[in-house]
């Protein structure tokens, strides 16, 4: 690994139309994150200087969701200059004029890039000594993209759009993958030379390469052989296709780390969930946020868990719960509806068509039926019976209802608060 001071600028301006919607494009969710928020986190794995970010459209937006996931990261305005060359041109001029290191360029829609891709690229930029170092893929289909032209020999000549490509370029498969690595100097020589004489009138930051190379600049090119690595999203479309990929290495990464998923194809888990091994996932489950499962318990089937912990050896059969814990030992379901705030203790049981909210229901107690239990407690060892409600509410106010430990509550009761 090579060490060398790294500013990253993200480029997420783009309005991005083939979406279709009112949401930016990069603030669509993968794997339970928005995209701009994996390729921060890949753009972390370096630990850069500087993070600049530059946007444009429903501008206010995507800084603030910038500014959550990376409160240090500079925001950077484009103005009515079109292109990404001019992109890079603000996002340059915004970090310290001191700055004198590498900086390297990512797309705020390529969310499946990882760390070690990204090492590579910057390892071989320096290694080089390049004055430009960028990212290459062979495409299936590389529609859209632009053309890395070599010359007989191989060796790098420029790079063309695929708008001002020739036939005979067009098919070329190797795809230029919007990622970048420049020496800062070189690139800050070059930026301004860069001009809308193309066929969509925009400043390229594919053409400073070629400017670099004619001023005495290395060019090298990595060429990464996983071309979702560099998928870019344009579409939903797209957008389905890379979350049916990323999941499908999600799943993958917890089955070689010890977690029995039956069905692949039919589970959903996010980024960010944890699940120890000796877990068992069973088909038709999404485990979404920031839910945790613990060793031995079983999940599902057709279970949706947000933000839930559940805890070793608990079972949790067709439920949907939010922001929930479920104890070590505990059963839930089937078809229980677990809202916030709800606490199942060890051992404890929710049963069939149980609702709970704001609940804490402790150690060895159990509701198995037909129940709906809100902002109440429940002590230990207690048993609810079936159609009871805790009724809270006395038109203007809730108020939590306590029921003790070693508790019968019979059939169809009201359980109201205390007095």
């Amino acid at each position: 690994m090579t060490d060398q001071r790294i500013a990253v600028v993200v480029l997420a301006a783009g309005q991005g139309t083939r979406m279709k919607s009112s949401t930016p494009k990069v603030l669509h969710r993968l794997a339970g994150l928005p995209l701009i928020a994996h390729v921060l986190r890949t753009a972390s794995s370096l630990g850069p200087e500087h993070v600049a970010v530059v946007v444009r459209h429903e501008r206010d937006l995507v800084a603030a969701e910038i500014t959550e996931r990376a409160p240090d990261a500079i925001i950077v305005d484009q103005d009515d200059v079109p292109g990404t060359g001019r992109a890079v041109e603000v996002a340059v001029q915004a970090l310290p004029a001191d700055f004198d290191g590498a900086v390297v360029v990512l797309s705020g829609d390529v969310p499946l890039l990882d760390a070690a891709s990204l090492r590579l690229l910057v390892d071989a930029h320096a290694g080089g000594g390049n004055g430009a170092t960028f990212v290459s893929a062979i495409a299936p289909d590389p529609t859209g993209l632009g053309r890395i032209v070599r010359d007989a020999d191989g060796a790098f000549v420029g790079v063309v759009e695929h708008k001002d490509a020739t036939a005979e370029q067009l098919a070329i498969a190797e795809a230029n993958a919007g990622i970048y690595a420049f020496d800062v100097t070189r690139l800050r020589a070059v930026l301004p030379s860069l001009t809308t004489a193309n066929a969509q009138g925009e400043k390229y930051i594919t053409d400073a390469p070629a400017l670099i190379s004619a001023r005495g600049g290395r060019i090298d090119v990595v060429t990464l052989t996983d071309p979702w690595l560099v998928a870019g999203i344009n579409d939903r479309a797209q957008l389905s296709d890379a979350a049916r990929e990323l999941n499908a290495r999600i799943v993958r990464r917890h089955q070689l780390a010890g977690v029995t998923v039956q069905d692949p194809a039919t589970t959903w888990i996010d980024l960010d969930v944890s699940i120890e091994a000796d877990a068992e996932v069973l088909p038709g489950t999404q485990l979404l946020g920031a839910t945790a499962i613990a060793a031995g318990a079983v999940v599902g089937p057709d279970t949706t868990l947000r933000d839930t912990e559940v805890g070793a050896g608990a079972t949790v059969n067709r439920v949907d719960a939010t922001l929930a814990v479920i104890g070590d030992g505990a059963s839930v379901g089937p078809f229980a509806y677990l809202r916030p705030g709800t606490i199942l203790g060890d051992q404890g049981k929710i049963g069939t068509f149980v609702e709970t909210k704001n609940a804490k229901i402790g150690r060895g107690s159990k509701v198995p039926h037909l129940s709906y239990i809100g902002d109440a407690e429940v002590g230990e060892d207690s048993n609810i019976g079936a159609n009871t409600i805790t009724a809270n509410y006395d038109g203007v106010h809730k108020h939590r209802t306590e029921v003790g430990s070693h508790v019968q509550c019979r059939l169809a009761q009201r359980v109201r608060r205390p007095g």
